[in-house]
Order: C-alpha cells, then sequence, then structure tokens
C-alpha cells in the first residue's frame, strides 16, 4: 500500500472479495524525511512527485484504519538503494535505465515477495494496471483493461513461478472507476494526484541525481557532439546529461530538427541527426525472462520497447544464453539501450529482456 488511490482501492476490493487482508507500506525514503512529522491526510495539498514519501505512509496508514486492515511498514531503504545505484550506474555506462521495472523485480515481487511467505500471505497483491489470466498452460500476466494506463510493461521481470502467487485486483478497472469506487468506499485519497516519473528524481534532473549519487562529477566530462559523419560540430558537457530521441536542449542547431541518436561513453560523444536516423528495424536484448518456454524460431508478437507505447507488430527469437532478437515488421523510432522490450501474444505478456543494442539495415 504506497498511500495512492490504486493500490488502496485494490484492498478494498481483496476485501469485498472475502480475502484476509494485510497492508505493507514500503520505506524508501531518507532519514532526514523520516525526521518530519507527518501531516493530516489533505488531498488538496500538493504531494511528492514520486511514491512512498512520509506524507504517502500517513495516508496508508489513514487508509488502513478505515478498512480496519493491519498496515506493516517495512524498512526497504537499504534495498532499494540498489535501484539508485543500477540508475546512476546505468546513466555513467551510457544507457537509459527503468527503474521502476528493477522495483517491482527486486523489491515488490523480491524482497517484498519474501517478507510476504515468511508471514505465510498466499498471495501478493499491488494496484498495477495489468491482469493476471488463466490459460491452458497455467497463470499468464496481461494487459490492464484500461490501455491508457497499463502496467505489465513494467511486471515483465516478475518470475514465472511467482505468476501464481501474484494478485492485481485493479486490472480489470480503468481508472476513472477506480477513483469513482474510492470515492464511493469514501477513501480519502480518491483524488490524489498520481505519482509522476522517477520516485527520488523529484525535479526531474537525471543527470543532477547521478552527480549526487555517485559524487563522480569528474564522470561528467566535456567531449564532442558528433554528426552522422562523425564532425564534430559542438561541445557537450558530459554525455549523461542526454538520451536517446532527445530534441530539445541538445545545444547544437543545425536548420533542421536534430534529435539524439547515439552516446558513446568510452570516447564521450553524442551523436545526433534527424529523425530518420532514429529509425530502427530490430534489436538485441539480453537478461530475458519468459513466461512462456522461450521461442527459438521467429514468431511473431507484438512489442513495446517503452512503458507509454502501444505494441508494434514484430517477431522475436531466443540466442544463445539469455538473449533474444527482434524484427519490426516496421521501422520505429527511439529504440534506446537500457530500456526493457516486452514482447506480448495478443493481450498477454510472452516474455522480455533489457535492450543492447538496435539495429538498423
Amino acid at each position: 500500500m504506497s498511500g495512492g488511490v490504486d493500490s488502496s482501492v485494490a484492498a478494498a476490493l481483496l476485501l469485498r472479495e472475502g480475502y484476509d487482508v494485510l497492508g505493507c507500506f514500503m520505506r524508501l525514503g531518507s532519514a532526514e524525511e523520516e525526521a518530519h512529522e507527518p501531516v493530516a491526510c489533505d488531498t488538496s495539498r500538493p504531494h511528492h512527485q514520486g511514491c512512498c514519501s512520509v506524507n504517502d505512509a500517513h495516508d496508508a496508514r489513514h487508509v488502513a484504519s478505515m478498512l480496519g486492515i493491519p498496515l506493516y511498514v517495512l524498512n526497504f531503504r537499504r534495498e532499494f538503494g540498489r535501484v539508485m545505484d543500477y540508475f546512476a550506474s546505468e546513466y555513467h555506462a551510457g544507457r537509459t535505465p527503468n527503474p521502476c521495472v528493477r522495483c517491482n523485480d527486486w523489491l515488490k515481487f523480491g524482497k517484498l515477495a519474501e517478507y510476504a511467505r515468511s508471514m505465510d500471505a498466499d498471495y501478493v497483491a499491488t494496484g498495477h494496471y495489468a491482469r493476471i489470466v488463466g490459460t491452458g498452460h497455467g497463470a499468464r500476466l496481461a494487459r490492464g483493461v484500461d490501455t491508457n494506463k497499463d502496467q505489465s510493461y513494467v511486471l515483465f521481470g516478475v518470475k514465472r513461478g511467482e505468476l501464481t502467487h501474484m494478485v492485481l485486483p485493479i486490472g480489470g478497472y480503468d481508472k476513472p472507476t477506480i477513483r469513482s469506487i474510492a470515492k464511493e468506499v469514501g477513501l480519502p485519497v480518491f483524488d490524489k494526484p498520481d505519482s509522476q516519473e522517477v520516485c527520488f528524481v523529484p525535479d526531474n534532473d537525471y543527470a543532477a541525481f547521478v552527480r549526487r549519487h555517485t559524487g563522480e562529477s569528474r564522470a561528467f566530462r566535456e567531449g564532442d557532439i558528433l554528426d552522422t559523419s562523425g564532425h564534430a560540430i559542438g561541445r557537450h558537457g558530459g554525455h549523461q546529461n542526454f538520451t536517446i530521441g532527445q530534441r530539445r536542449g541538445v545545444g547544437v542547431a543545425l536548420g533542421y530538427p536534430i534529435y539524439v541518436i547515439d552516446r558513446d561513453p568510452v570516447n564521450n560523444t553524442v551523436t545526433v541527426g534527424g529523425r530518420e536516423d532514429l529509425m530502427s528495424t530490430g534489436l538485441e536484448a539480453d537478461q530475458c525472462n519468459w513466461h512462456i518456454e522461450p521461442p527459438t524460431q521467429w514468431t511473431a508478437c507484438g512489442v513495446k520497447v517503452r512503458y507509454n507505447s502501444r505494441p508494434t507488430p514484430a517477431k522475436v527469437r531466443c540466442v544463445e544464453g539469455d538473449r533474444m532478437e527482434v524484427r519490426f515488421d516496421e521501422p520505429i523510432s527511439a529504440v534506446t539501450p537500457g530500456q526493457a522490450v516486452v514482447c506480448y501474444e495478443g493481450e498477454t505478456v510472452m516474455g522480455g529482456g533489457w535492450i543492447n543494442r538496435a539495429t538498423r539495415d
């Protein structure tokens, strides 16, 4: 229970269905944050941009009290440090990380699942907009009914064996309905704003966070901005300040729209080009996690390469180790190393991995 409307309604729906519900709040914030007294739940005040702030903890306690369920506050600050370390190291390595996926894998369906088993709980439930559906081959993860809020992408890393111990109560509803249920039940968070972006970077300045977190300001070195021919056309203050597909704040002008199309951490260069230079015909990924038997032959699927995209038609096959190759039916834009690629069979997740290279023919 994060203190938001989605996990609050998830708990209420489970109670309606007759489950014995225990609430858990993951404490991820700093010691300084915890030193402040929480204020009364007031949905008119601005909320912490991410999740799991001290005010969110108070909201979770308030909701749990109203629902008549116990709430356990779990100190996961040390484990969450692993997520922040990963985030910073990926930027230094020239990749664009996805900490929300790692948080789900390592904390919610990792550390929290271990805690649930220690309490003899049968399931871990969350407020994600996704579904668990039964097939002839067992439990499968499926897209949420509200396609605008679907979060199956960020859950692809949950291990296949954990799906039978996973409950996603709100996946069959759209967001307006969830808010209506919260208001009907009398939950004070019914109109609480959704958390946005990365919870530990409330100002959205990712590069500044990387500097603060790692103390490696020297790693932010000036380097060349290159065109697609390899000619230097400007200077930058560190490749960590850029991501694939970025258009604003590039620092050079060529008389036509330009985008970041590559980052090279070894040579500390950033390459820019036109929109056509962003197009990729496929990708390679590793660290794959499959919810089906891994396909060794080219298999048709839908593919998402970012959270807020729609599945695009493609083919996928597994190669040696935990790697996959994907070929898109039509080229797509801004395939970004460090992001997740998730493959779908209709509405259900086949599996996914972490992009290490975009391919262009």
